[in-house]
């Protein structure tokens, strides 16, 4: 095996320098544990940025995947295979919910590689329908600042964050945004011209900010009067993190369209969108595609991380103990006078604080825990579904020790 220089150096001379990485090496993970070539343990609070939520090495994601693997990886959209098919219909099912939870009613899906082209499938797609509704000139989209949405130019023109922006300048055209949460700044931006309104329920490279019900149903209000999608970017927030399956049951506000990913085939890369039949039927054959969207490994691997989520009731673990790291992260921000604020819920949370965040999650390294830092001064945490309470109580020790050692070094 390499020595972490070697690999290090390996990537400096060959690769693009798109990422800060941190200076560890991981090699296998187990559980909410990774480990690096030293094989020193690391308590993991980003879950690969929320993508690992059964954590690493489950069993029954590693036998799946072994039989898959030995009977068909891919094979080419032209053809049918057996999980495809399936995989859609149980996230159909999904989404319009048990009796009594919000529903968005009869659906179609659609597979992609990333949460990134859901999104753009996603745009795709309203516009589509919008034109149907009210011809060419209904083309324009409304989305939020502050929020993210992926780095191609589709979504990047929907991201509302310049720092993000800057340098791939021009945009896709007819792109209008709004503060979150300015109910009265939508109903400016929203139109006869309006094809979708295009939001994530809570930001989540954008600092953890949730949106307020008011305004999702306000979103939901003017998108019916103007004939427009509403569009839930649930890449993040959505499949679980917030305690609810999608994000949209949690707030109790249905949308026309939901783009998913991250955790969905346990770590292989998959995305989707679901949109509602009224939607879904102005697509025709020939319109959208994927070469490796939706192929046998993949799917396969998304339907037993979804049969897990249910049969360990992982959901109940995480409005458990999401709701006592934020009693825990809320403790700490009334105590510490480096920390402002703590937001978020479930297992998608984050503890905004008065000192910059990179710092924390630098030195947590040498504390075996792995945080994450956005915004400069939030600190986000996006563990796997399998942490308990005893895994908090570690990472809140080290979290408190790290503040007060920043607050030595600044007196």
């Amino acid at each position: 095996m390499k020595t972490f220089e070697q690999i290090v150096d390996l990537e400096r001379r060959y690769l693009l320098g798109t990422y800060n990485r941190y200076p560890v090496v991981l090699t296998r993970g187990k559980g909410v544990f990774v480990y690096d070539l030293e094989d020193r343990r690391y308590l993991d609070f980003v879950s690969g940025l929320g993508v690992n939520a059964l954590g690493y090495a489950h069993p029954r994601i590693v036998k799946t995947i072994r039989e898959q693997a030995a009977k068909l990886i891919h094979v080419s959209n032209l053809y049918y295979h057996e999980y495809q098919g399936a995989l859609a219909e149980k996230l159909c099912t999904l989404v319009r919910g048990p009796v009594g939870v919000t529903s968005m009613g009869a659906c179609r899906a659609f597979f992609s590689n990333s949460g990134t082209e859901a999104i753009e499938g996603s745009i795709k797609l309203a516009r589509l329908a919008g034109h149907r509704a009210g011809g060419e000139a209904k083309c324009r989209l409304v989305g939020l600042k502050g929020s993210y949405h992926g780095r191609t130019f589709g979504a990047l023109s929907l991201t509302g964050q310049d720092k993000h922006r800057k340098g791939f300048e021009p945009m896709l055209e007819g792109v209008t945004f709004v503060a979150q949460n300015d109910v009265e700044g939508l109903r400016a931006a929203v139109a006869d011209n309006t094809c979708a309104i295009v939001l994530e329920p809570i930001f989540g490279e954008g600092g953890i900010y949730e949106c307020s019900v008011e305004f999702l149903l306000e979103c939901r209000l003017l998108a019916d009067r103007h004939r427009a999608a509403l569009i839930f970017d649930e890449i993040q927030c959505g499949l679980g993190r917030t305690g609810t399956m999608f994000a949209f049951q949690t707030f109790g506000v249905a949308p026309d369209i939901v783009a998913i990913a991250k955790p969905l085939a346990a770590g292989l890369p998959l995305g989707a969108f679901i949109a509602k039949e009224e939607f879904a039927n102005a697509i025709s054959p020939g319109q959208h595609g994927t070469t490796f969207g939706g192929g046998p490994l993949a799917c396969r691997v998304a339907l037993e991380f979804l049969a897990i989520v249910e049969e360990e009731n992982l959901l109940e673990n995480v409005n458990k103990v999401g709701a006592y790291l934020k009693q825990e992260l809320q403790a700490v921000a009334d105590k510490s006078p480096t920390a402002k604020e703590v937001r978020g819920r479930g297992f998608i949370q984050g503890i905004n604080l008065e000192i910059p965040a990179r710092p924390i999650v630098d030195d947590a390294l040498g504390e075996g825990v792995l945080f994450n830092s956005t915004q400069d001064t939030v600190v986000r945490f996006l563990p796997p579904f399998l942490l308990e309470e005893k895994h908090v109580d570690k990472g809140i020790r080290v979290l408190k020790k790290l503040l007060k050692k920043k607050r030595k070094e600044a007196a």
